[in-house]
Formats: C-alpha cells, structure tokens, sequence
C-alpha cells in the first residue's frame, strides 16, 4: 500500500520537474535555440499548429535560427506567428526560409529573465510539494483505516519527504544553470 503511493508520488513529482525544465527552455538566452519557438502556435489554414510540425530548424550560427518550412505556403503565417510573440524578434523571409537574429541581451533583460526563470521554479516546487501532500494524505487515510499501521505510516512519511527533497533539488540545480546561461555575456 505505501510503495504504490510513494511510487506514484514519484510519478507525479518527476512529471513536475521534467515540466519546469521545459519551461526553463523556452526562456531566452544570448543563444539562438529552436526550443525558443517550436511550441509557438501557426494559423495554419484555419487551424492552430505547432511550429514544430510546420518547419526544421537550424542554428548557423550561435545568434542566428533558419526555420525552413515543409509548406512555403505557410511561410507568412510563421512569420506573423513570430512577430506576435513575445520574443522580440523581426524575422526577415527571403522566400524559402526565415532567418531570426538573436541580438545581444541587455543586463536589464537578463536579471528580468532570471526573475521570470526563478518565478517559474517555484512553481515546479509548489506542484512537488502538492504532490507530497497528496500522497500523505492517502497515507493517512490509510492509517486510519487500518490498511497500514502507525509505524509503516512514519517510515512512508520520512521516505516522502526525502523523495520531495531530492526533486527540490533538482529544480534547484535546473534553476542555477540557467541563471548562469542567462548572466553568461
């Protein structure tokens, strides 16, 4: 009973972190990277698609991405969907393909970036620590049942509370890393 709570409370907490470091990458730093803009939704005649699907990418250069699309139909919906972004970026189309220049961030927009990353790694913690405090209460709820016994419940509890700190820590180390890319110049 309390290994299939905990194994599930595992599920759920490395499910978090993968999370929160998917979203570390869609921050920007100095480096042109296609996780930048492949999750950004194209009208695609009518319908919303991922980028991802519509077109390659490749990085030439450290400041520079070249999205080449499947469709050259499609080439003026990517580059709306580009220009709407949040990103900051003018992409230039020379027909076949378009180029994204990355420009240098200012120390300004760096500690904004830092802020925003940190911002979302407390987010990752809170959803760890929903996680822990899901599975303590079907501990609990067991205990009170008669499922498990008190002991078994503390032993579950101090096992919980290791796995929900190595997880933080995780988000912790993620966090430090793209901070330093982020005050890289």
């Amino acid at each position: 009973m309390t290994d299939d709570v905990l194994l599930e409370a595992i599920d759920k907490m490395d499910k978090a972190v993968e999370h929160a470091q998917s979203q570390f990458t869609t921050v920007r730093t100095g480096r042109a990277t296609p996780a930048l803009v492949e999750k950004l939704m194209v009208n695609y005649y009518g319908s919303d698609v991922p980028l991802q699907q519509l077109a390659g990418f490749q990085v030439p250069e450290a400041r520079m991405l070249v999205v080449k699309p499947h469709d050259r139909g499609a080439l003026g919906a990517i580059e709306k969907a580009i220009r709407d972004s949040d990103l900051g970026i003018s992409p230039s189309n020379d027909g076949t393909v378009i180029r994204l220049n990355f420009p240098a961030l200012t120390e300004e927009r760096r500690r904004d970036y830092v802020k925003l990353v940190k911002n979302m790694a407390e987010d990752g913690r809170v959803a760890v620590r929903n996680v822990r405090r899901d599975a303590r209460k079907s501990l609990e709820t067991a205990e009170k049942a008669g499922d498990i016994s008190a002991d078994e419940l503390e032993r579950a509890e101090k096992e919980l509370e290791k796995i929900t700190h190595d997880h933080i820590e995780h988000i912790d180390k993620a966090v430090a890393k793209k901070e330093q890319e982020l005050l890289e110049v």
